[in-house]
């Protein structure tokens, strides 16, 4: 499990650790960390060795572990030089350590950005807010504009740490170097994408932290512990029946591959319900059919209602069931949150940016540059476990005193027309084979992503070849387990 903590939690867990250690060992311990990682990149462009080093440098403690990191890659020969971007305000220590390393500070930075090998960006890190000070966006810009690889200290200057927004400009890296803990920023998009590679650095804050992140990231292990598998007492039925309520005669197809998620997803039997049967049938024969409405379909265990479904009804029917409901696309057109809220079993909504900025009632633009806070308000306001897909899909549910979850799987190339009706079926035949809302929700993206990686390759890919890939997507986790 990859887990991000806040920045108030990793500066009172700090806190703690300076109190058990002598002054100064947990800056060198950081230091030291990054001085190895800005090594190890500097090996692979060429040399440490006479290589060109320019350190951007804020107030505070970032500021402080580029000047001792800078300082340790003076001893291995590199030629540093510092920008000091708070004049007055530089860490003291940090600066005697590089001046005494035979580092040097300068007064231009155009002419050493100009021709650096590698810079290292210590202008604002975690505690920064509201993007980059006027007078640092120019340097900034220089450094981004060089041939150098740019390696940000925590956090790329100019992001929010909490969110993942970017308000303002910021500092794109290339590989970030983090201290103790990953943080939201990092893993939440439009931040992550500033972030570039991200390497951890232990310096030994695990041991205070607190027992709950904000967020977590599922890996292959965990999923793999959490995907249901049959046993010698199982049957169709036992392994349950998830009821499938999509398509119409104007979008069939959303029906076929709902269906063809859910069959992939675990539950012994998918039951359609809708227009589109003849459609179903001749793709997946072994799919039950129902005209309708879902209340007289037949036992389910979960349903999944929304995809293609236009204004035909249904979506009324399942919430009024005492089973799991995912709800996805039309379904979630004037979702009446009152509703929601008074079911007694699990509600899973699924929108993208664009609908969950109408169930929010707020332009899509605010939805999409502060994904976090939309998840968790979506969740709270309607009581419900939230997927919000995207290029990083969270997931949030009602209970604040849960993580939210970021799948780290997918591709751009999952941008396409229907691979969201598979995840849909997909995550609601997890649902119907026992797995609570929100591990259905993170099992179903991570499944989705992984099958959408395998399938495209760096290609363009159809939902249909990322239903297709499900299985191996499946098979490559239950290895882990």
């Amino acid at each position: 499990m990859r887990t991000a903590y806040s920045v108030e939690s990793v500066r009172t867990a700090e806190r703690e650790l300076m109190d058990r250690l002598p002054e100064g060992v947990l800056m060198q311990r950081a230091a030291a960390g990054l001085a190895a990682a800005c090594a190890d990149l500097l090996r692979r462009r060429g040399r440490v060795y006479g290589a060109r080093v320019v350190l951007l440098v804020g107030s505070g403690d970032n500021g402080g572990d580029a000047l001792y990191a800078g300082a340790r890659l003076a001893r291995r020969g590199a030629g540093v030089s510092a920008v000091l971007l708070a004049a007055g305000r530089a860490h003291a220590g940090g600066l005697a350590a590089l001046s005494g390393a035979g580092g040097r500070v300068v007064d231009d930075p155009f002419d050493v950005l100009a021709a650096a090998d590698l810079v290292l960006d210590g202008i604002t890190g975690i505690g920064g807010r509201g993007g980059l000070r006027p007078d640092a966006v120019p340097v900034a810009r220089a450094a981004r504009g060089s041939d150098a690889v740019v390696v940000a200290v925590d956090l790329p200057s100019g992001v929010e740490a909490d969110s993942g927004e970017v308000v303002g400009e910021a500092l794109r890296a290339d590989v970030t170097v983090t201290f103790g803990t990953y943080k939201p920023g990092h893993l939440i998009d439009p931040a992550r994408e500033y972030a570039g590679a991200v390497g951890l650095v232990d310096i030994g804050l695990g041991a205070v932290l607190p027992s709950v992140p904000e967020l977590e990231a599922l890996q292959h292990a965990d999923v793999a512990r959490l995907l249901p598998v049959p046993t010698g007492e199982s049957d169709k039925y036992r392994r349950g029946v998830v009821g499938v309520v999509a398509g119409s005669a104007r979008y069939p197809g959303a029906a076929v591959l709902a269906v063809a998620g859910a069959l992939r997803g675990g539950a012994g039997a998918v039951r359609y319900v809708g227009p589109a049967a003849d459609a179903v049938i001749a793709r997946f024969p072994e799919t039950l059919v129902h005209a309708g409405p879902p209340a007289k379909a037949g036992r389910v265990q979960a349903w999944v209602v929304g995809p293609g479904l236009g204004e035909e009804p249904g979506v009324r029917d399942a919430l009024a069931s005492d089973v799991p409901v995912l709800v996805d696309a039309d379904g979630l057109r004037g979702l009446d949150a009152a509703v929601v809220r008074a079911r007694t079993a699990p509600t899973l909504l699924t929108p993208h940016a664009g609908e969950a900025a109408a169930l929010l009632e707020v332009p899509r633009e605010e939805v999409e540059s502060a994904r976090l806070t939309a998840v968790r308000e979506l969740a709270a306001r309607y009581g419900a476990t939230v997927l919000l897909k995207g290029s990083t899909t969270l997931v949030a549910d009602p209970d604040t005193a849960l993580p939210v979850r970021v799948n780290p799987t997918g591709t751009p190339w999952l941008a396409t027309a229907g691979s969201g009706d598979v995840l849909s079926g997909l995550t609601g035949s997890l649902l119907a084979a026992g797995l609570g809302a929100r591990d259905a929700g993170s099992v179903g993206a991570y499944l989705h992503g992984l099958a959408a990686r395998s399938a495209a390759r760096g290609a363009p890919v159809s939902a249909e070849d990322v239903a297709a890939a499900l299985r191996m997507a499946w098979r490559d986790v239950s290895a882990e387990g």
